[in-house]
């Protein structure tokens, strides 16, 4: 049958509609919130006490999501555990959970309230963003109901899920994700959904995915929204507890978004006794804004102009064949100035930077690590050493890691290799690093002293080196090449 010709000229003004708002770049905003907590979040409160503590962070965040509103910025994502905190039981956290139905529903719930089952949580987040025109992104905690007829039933008949929202800028529900990978020792109030969730929704400003926190080191949901369904935007709420030397907020994240060549807004939440701070606005080719401030329990608002298709952006760095460079340098063998270290439980062979400049190579198992570099001074007070690991991590997760590093050790002492340092005063004229990794997914991080990034100021060339641009660099606490080789996690 043939439409009528009124309705084939709605639906080609309506895409011509479509395509005119469609934007080559748009305004993103993130937001560090600094959490109002319970008095003790191991304690069981009424509803009302629940959604008081939930209505007094909604306050805060919904200062923010209307500045960043006013400055243009067309969608704010906001932390997990962003409206009531971390560490519950399971008793205790489930005052503040809600019934999220699917987006499918197509419900606005600041227009529409009674029509599910009372949530005030959410009808307040919708009012948020259909009043401020934005979309926004929140994390907040979902319950499902369940009986004797589903085997996995938990004992008190009931799902519970750490959950990501998203509201359209008319308020609509248009995503929920229910987090895959749980961090074990901190979310033992929460269940994990039987199957990994992949959840995308198109906006006139690109394709969006969005995960949760301790998800970003596997495999799923993480790496198959970027990779298959090629997403050009990750929304990344987190409560990420900074772990130096590699797995910092800001060096981790801003690193995934360049290996994964993607747009990455992380917003993580704010407590400097937990060591949490780190959010940032991340394009494939380095921070467009970035925040770590351990000195001050302040909220902040970060606002930076991303590309709508980063893949189709001419700033798009190349794809890299990792290996291809430090393959055809000479192999290295054991060499009896090689030392272990540990690093978050790693055991690491090192070797030292001995020579102001120089060409070194340390290995093990399969992964050979070259780097070459050169000190614009050398000092006598700071060591330095090359670092590799090929194996399997096995605290707080499993997961096959290939790490190539340069870093500063704490002290002169070499059994201090690998310890958290923050600070450090050698430069460096160049550096260039580079190793055999076995897999595609290696992401390259340079830390300077004070937890700083260096966007613009490295590269990452086709071959699979990383090497710096600047002369001299400021001082360096570590260049790392993070590689993940998923399809070793289980073997």
């Amino acid at each position: 049958m043939v439409p009528p010709r009124p309705v084939v000229h709605a639906a080609v003004f309506a895409l011509a509609a479509l395509q005119a708002l469609a934007s080559d770049t748009f305004i993103a905003a993130v937001y560090e919130h600094a959490v109002i907590l319970p008095r003790a979040a191991h304690k069981t409160v009424s509803p009302e006490d629940a959604l008081a503590l939930m209505n007094r962070n909604m306050d805060i965040l919904e200062g923010a999501i209307r500045e960043a509103a006013q400055q243009g910025a067309r969608i704010i994502v906001t932390p997990e555990d962003g409206l009531y905190g971390w560490v519950f039981t399971r008793e205790a956290i489930y005052p503040y959970l809600e019934d999220i139905p699917d987006p499918e529903v197509n419900w606005i719930p600041c227009t529409d309230p009674t029509r599910f089952a009372p949530a005030p949580v959410l009808e307040r987040l919708s009012c948020m963003a259909r009043n401020n025109s934005i979309y926004v992104v929140a994390n907040i905690g979902d319950k499902k109901s369940c009986n004797s007829s589903d085997p996995s039933c938990p004992s008190d008949g009931r799902y519970q899920y750490n959950t990501n929202v998203v509201f359209d800028s008319e308020g609509k529900l248009v995503a929920r994700y229910h987090k895959y990978n749980l961090f074990m020792s901190e979310e033992k109030q929460f269940n994990y959904p039987k199957e990994p969730e992949v959840v995308t929704f198109e906006t006139p400003f690109g394709k969006f995915g969005i995960f949760t926190c301790f998800d970003i080191l596997f495999w799923e949901p993480a790496v198959v929204l970027v990779s298959k369904l090629q997403v050009d935007t990750v929304l990344f709420p987190t409560a990420w507890m900074n772990v130096l030397p590699f797995l910092t907020a800001v060096e981790f994240h801003s690193a995934w978004a360049m290996g994964m060549r993607v747009n990455f807004l992380a917003s993580n939440t704010h407590n400097t006794i937990m060591s949490m701070t780190g959010s940032g606005i991340y394009a494939p080719d380095g921070a467009r804004a970035y925040y770590y401030n351990m000195k001050t329990e302040d909220g902040h608002l970060l606002i930076a102009e991303l590309d709508s298709h980063p893949r189709l952006s001419p700033a798009s760095p190349p794809a890299v064949s990792w290996s291809s460079y430090a393959s055809g340098v000479e192999k290295c063998v054991p060499d009896e100035q090689d030392f272990s270290g540990l690093i978050f439980h790693d055991q690491f062979t090192f070797t030292e930077l001995t020579k102001p400049e120089g060409h070194i190579t340390v290995c093990q198992k399969d992964l050979h690590c070259h780097l070459s570099y050169k000190m614009a001074g050398k000092r006598e007070d700071e060591v330095y050493v090359l670092g590799a690991f090929d194996g399997l991590h096995v605290v707080e997760g499993q997961y096959y890691l290939q790490i190539c590093t340069l870093l500063k050790c704490r002290s002169t002492d070499l059994s201090t290799c690998g310890q958290p340092v923050e600070t450090a005063q050698t430069k460096f004229d160049m550096f260039s690093l580079s190793g055999t990794f076995g897999t595609n997914y290696v992401f390259p991080e340079v830390l300077y002293s004070g937890v700083q990034l260096a966007p613009g100021e490295f590269e990452v060339l086709n071959d699979g080196r990383l090497i710096s641009k600047t002369k001299p660099t400021k001082p360096v606490v570590t260049v790392t090449l993070f590689g993940r080789w998923y399809e070793k996690d289980h073997l």
